[in-house]
């Protein structure tokens, strides 16, 4: 019984720690992932940019004009 009862204490441990981690996870880094692939989906699709091509204008997924920060990016416009 004492043997059943520490592999209980593991697993909800490991439940626990595994918790834990998918909560870091979801809570701080998909955030920043998804704000760069935004980002990066905006300036690919930039249909105006400055000089430098560090600020660019794309259209959302709405399709309203949006200003983007493409410093960084390989933006590809005319």
């Amino acid at each position: 019984m004492k043997e059943a009862t520490g592999e209980l204490n593991i697993t909800v441990i490991t439940v626990v720690a595994i918790a834990a981690i998918a909560a870091f996870f979801y809570s701080f880094i998909w955030p920043a992932i998804k704000n760069n692939m935004d980002r990066q989906t905006l300036c690919s699709s930039a249909y105006q940019c400055n000089k430098e091509r560090t600020v660019c204008k794309a259209l959302d997924k709405e399709g309203n004009p949006q200003t983007v920060d493409c410093s960084g990016t390989n933006v590809n416009t005319n």
